[in-house]
């Protein structure tokens, strides 16, 4: 709590100006924005484009603020101090948009399920060798009730398994209470568990993208209605810019591994190593409509959305 508290504190404070034009002539009317970027693969494309001035083709000066969960920028983002979360979870943001508590619009898908790119993991001495012994013990997740614990749960009941115990601990802090026995296991994003992996040795017990959450989406840019509303081509803009490096991204693996060292703690020589996620150079309703029809399943929501409605289309 204190950890997301000083983070939003910073956001809050340190995100000022917006450098607002007319958008006269077709330009976005805002050009300098604010992303709050998380330290995951998910967004590699963010860095893509800032690397290769994609989001300069579009008159737009892209900002990126660090953030360890992407929840912890909600409050920015409601508060417009942040005007796009960057691997925003998408679990987070269609509950926010259902309870009204933030009308949240899903700019652009950012990751999709893929092999090996979020695993649980388990000390090398572990007793547990598969799904089935997850059942009752203590696994870590970034976020409770989330993307990994729906993606789980829906794994696990596929095997015939039964459900864990979860235990909230942010992404950079699993080594540590996995290699002082604080919980049996822990589901882990890359870069994370790459590093894992490498510095405790940690053993793989399954891959995140088992059935039935094979190329489910999981994370995107996410901003709010307000916002597309008050810069319809500041939004058109950035999508455009974040599209070209999606595209980028999902055909250039080096472009990717180039992009990780400079935003995450992983090395040159380890970028090569980890799994990736997919990246979709182009929304789908009819995917992100496997992910609310998950949630439902799961009660993370309580009605159906329209998948149209959530996800941004500019203006012709």
């Amino acid at each position: 709590m204190a950890a997301a508290a000083t983070v939003t504190a910073v956001l809050l404070t340190g995100c000022g100006g917006s450098d607002e034009g007319s958008g006269a002539g077709g330009g976005p009317e805002k050009k300098t924005i604010t992303v709050a970027g998380l330290p995951l693969a998910d967004v590699a494309a963010l860095h893509i484009a800032m690397d290769r001035e994609l989001f300069e083709k579009e008159g737009l000066n892209v900002r990126v603020q660090p953030v360890q969960q992407s929840v912890q920028a909600l409050p920015a983002l409601a508060h417009g101090q942040v005007d796009i979360i960057g691997g925003a979870n998408f679990v987070t943001f269609l509950q926010a948009r259902e309870k009204g508590t933030l009308a949240t619009r899903v700019l652009a898908e950012g990751a999709r399920n893929a092999p090996h790119m979020m695993d649980v993991l388990v000390p090398a001495d572990s007793k547990i060798k598969g799904p089935r012994d997850l059942e009752g013990k203590k696994v870590a997740v970034n976020i409770l009730n989330n993307i990994q614990s729906l993606t789980l749960n829906a794994t696990l009941a596929k095997a015939g398994a039964g459900r864990p115990a979860y235990r909230q601990v942010p992404f950079p802090q699993m080594g540590s209470v996995l290699e002082r026995g604080q919980v049996d296991a822990v589901h882990a994003a890359e870069p994370f568990a790459t590093a894992l992996k490498r510095e405790l040795k940690a053993r793989t017990v399954l891959d995140g993208n088992a059935a039935p959450v094979a190329g489910l989406p999981l994370s995107g840019y996410v901003t709010t209605d307000a916002f597309i509303d008050k810069y319809p081509k500041t939004a058109a803009a950035f999508r455009r810019a974040i599209s070209a490096a999606q595209a980028v991204a999902a055909k250039d693996r080096g472009a990717v591994e180039k992009a990780l060292p400079g935003y995450t703690k992983i090395k040159p020589e380890e970028a090569a190593a980890i799994g990736l996620p997919d990246y979709p150079a182009t929304s789908s309703a009819a995917q992100l409509k496997r992910l609310i029809s998950l949630m439902r399943a799961q009660k993370l929501l309580t009605k159906d959305l329209d998948p149209a409605a959530v996800l941004y289309q500019p203006a012709e």
